[in-house]
């Protein structure tokens, strides 16, 4: 058994976006191409995410209350962001759907992903990986949850529990299907 060498970015992102599919088929060659990873990528986040048991032994069911949990209370602290200069790009966190919907926040409140063909001006958030914004620009429902998971990785205290609030949300929708 090799060694466990803790979680990876960018299998959060891949444990996402099979939220995202729910009860569909995948592949692993869907994956790399979705979420631009290689195949052996994917292969091996699978394996991490598996000892962490965020995903069953046959690698095909995400375990989303281990995996909400972790989201919620530790994601912060082993992924922290912090808001960086300004420049253009795609909304992240509390100025993304659906936090928008909810929070008002001024003009100077704005968060992004640094993306050159951005058309918003705020304050740059490090995605979660660096090719995160481009999944997310190709599927509106994982966009959606990685800005929900920024909220909780640089929102203060309110946008935290509003953005817990409708992960758990999303993921009992998918839950009871």
């Amino acid at each position: 058994m090799r060694p466990f060498n803790g979680i990876k970015p960018q299998d959060i992102v891949i444990m996402l976006k099979l939220v995202v599919l729910g009860d569909k088929p995948w592949r692993h060659v869907d994956l790399a191409a979705a979420l631009e990873l290689s195949q052996p990528e994917i292969s091996f986040a699978l394996d991490r995410c598996k000892t962490a048991r965020f995903i069953d032994s046959a690698k095909k069911r995400v375990m989303k209350t281990a995996l909400l949990e972790f989201l919620v209370h530790g994601l912060t602290y082993v992924f922290p962001a912090r808001p960086g200069p300004i420049c253009r790009g795609i909304v992240t966190a509390h100025s993304a759907p659906p936090l928008s919907k909810s929070i008002v926040a001024s003009k100077e409140d704005v968060y992004v992903w640094p993306w050159d063909d951005g058309k918003v001006r705020g304050q740059a958030i490090e995605p979660l990986y660096p090719k995160a914004p481009l999944a997310a620009v190709n599927d509106r429902k994982l966009y959606e949850l990685l800005a929900l998971i920024d909220a909780l990785r640089v929102g203060r205290a309110r946008e935290k529990v509003i953005a817990a609030k409708e992960l758990e949300s999303r993921f009992l929708a998918v839950m009871d299907k």
